[in-house]
């Protein structure tokens, strides 16, 4: 019943994800959600995530953020790492993890996604037929309604065995 949120990975810091690997493997994109997985909710980018899309493209990535947000909360942090992006993108709709694959250049098969929560982030991606990965989110002080998402998460990955 649960399998549909199950991640393929969960690891605690998209910081500490060997994404090297993930190119020798035949990645080529990536897709990020934002708020709790590459900065806490609401900042702005900081040097860490600009250094790290940096250290992305020299790879050869492309990457792509989707968002629930608002484009005033996406695209500056957006320009400010230097990616492509969507925003209000209806997650875990599977439209926008399309359209982000799409303007990528990208398919299911060298994309992967990263994010910090299930019911969305994951879901999504599932959906679309992405490899994902879940975070653990990078700070505990969020907003009520996804408190809330949390309690059910944690359920959900109680029964959460990783794949080997």
């Amino acid at each position: 019943m649960f399998k549909r949120f199950y991640p393929n990975e969960y690891v605690p810091s998209v910081y500490g994800i060997d994404f090297q690997k993930y190119y020798d493997q035949g990645i080529r994109g990536i897709v990020f959600d934002i708020d709790n997985t590459l900065v806490p909710h609401g900042f702005p980018a900081d040097e860490q995530a600009i250094a790290f899309f940096e250290k992305l493209r020299e790879i050869g990535f492309q990457t792509c953020l989707i968002s629930n947000n608002k484009e005033a909360r996406v695209k500056p942090f957006a320009d400010k790492v230097g990616s492509m992006f969507e925003f209000k993108a209806n997650k875990p709709s599977r439209k926008n993890y399309v359209r982000a694959m799409e303007r990528m250049n990208t398919d299911i098969h060298s994309t992967i996604f990263v994010g910090d929560q299930l019911f969305t982030d994951v879901w999504g991606a599932n959906r679309s037929g992405m490899y994902s990965i879940l975070t653990q989110p990078i700070n505990p002080k969020e907003e009520i309604q996804i408190v809330l998402k949390r309690y059910l998460e944690k359920i959900v990955l109680h029964f959460y065995k990783p794949s080997k």
